[in-house]
C-alpha cells in the first residue's frame, strides 16, 4: 500500500475564517484524482469544511501557484490553493 501524497494545503480569506486555519499539510487519499474529487473530500472532514465549500463550484483553486478548473487531475502538486470568488471594488 503506497503512501498518500502529502500536500500544502492553503485557505484564503473567508475560507480561511471558516475552516479556522489558513494553512495545514494533509495526505491525500489515492482515491482524490481531480480537483472536484478533492473539493467533495475536504466537505466531509468536519462542519467547518463541509460550512466553507458548501457550494464548491464557486471555490477557485490554485495547483502549486496556477489556477485551475475543477476537472483539472490533481497530480502530485506541492501546494493547493483554495480561494473564494474574487469580488470587485
Amino acid at each position: 500500500m503506497s503512501q498518500a501524497h502529502q500536500v500544502k494545503m492553503l485557505y484564503f480569506s473567508w475560507i480561511r475564517e471558516r475552516v479556522g486555519m489558513g494553512e495545514e499539510t494533509l495526505g491525500l487519499p489515492e482515491s482524490v484524482d481531480t480537483v472536484e474529487q478533492l473539493l467533495s473530500w475536504l466537505q466531509g472532514r468536519n462542519d467547518q469544511f463541509a460550512a466553507a465549500l458548501e457550494f464548491p463550484e464557486i471555490i477557485r483553486v490554485a495547483l502549486d501557484q496556477q489556477h485551475v478548473d475543477h476537472d483539472q487531475p490533481i497530480g502530485a502538486p506541492r501546494e493547493i490553493a483554495l480561494f473564494p470568488p474574487m469580488t470587485g471594488g
